[in-house]
């Protein structure tokens, strides 16, 4: 394989954007990760849309959706259900980071962020595309 094509294809599998309907655009880095036991592993989302809030998900195989940490602006932090195992950072009002301390082994989930904004007491929630994580 040309070595431009393999660079091209592995940037595409690395980078996910979801265009929204208006226009915002979520994107969460990388697409899959694979990790060994113990290893420090980071995520990381983006989005354009101006929200302030902000959410990092967990999704296991039959499992819904479990709220990790949220922010409702920079460098504001709140622990979900399931923080334990993970630390956040978001130091702009459009990027949010989650770390996973130490990657489990045999582990196989999806993590998903997503951003929102609060309009006469809704809200809706505009989610990436999701990182598939795979702990050896």
């Amino acid at each position: 394989m040309n070595k431009w094509v393999f660079c091209w294809v592995t940037l595409c599998l690395l980078t996910v954007e979801t265009t929204h309907g208006d226009g915002g655009i979520i994107t969460q880095t990388p697409k899959f990760l694979i990790g060994q036991e113990g290893q420090k592993l980071t995520l990381k989302c983006q989005q354009n849309f101006n929200h302030d809030t902000m959410y990092w998900y967990r999704q296991d195989s039959g499992k819904g959706l479990r709220l990790i940490y949220y922010s409702i602006t920079e460098n504001d932090l709140q622990k979900g259900d399931l923080s334990e195992g993970y630390d956040a950072s978001r130091e702009k009002k459009s990027s949010f980071s989650l770390t996973v301390t130490s990657a489990q082994k045999n582990e196989m989930t999806v993590f998903l962020c997503a951003s929102s904004i609060r309009l006469a007491s809704a809200e809706t929630l505009y989610f990436g595309s999701g990182t598939r994580l795979t702990v050896l």
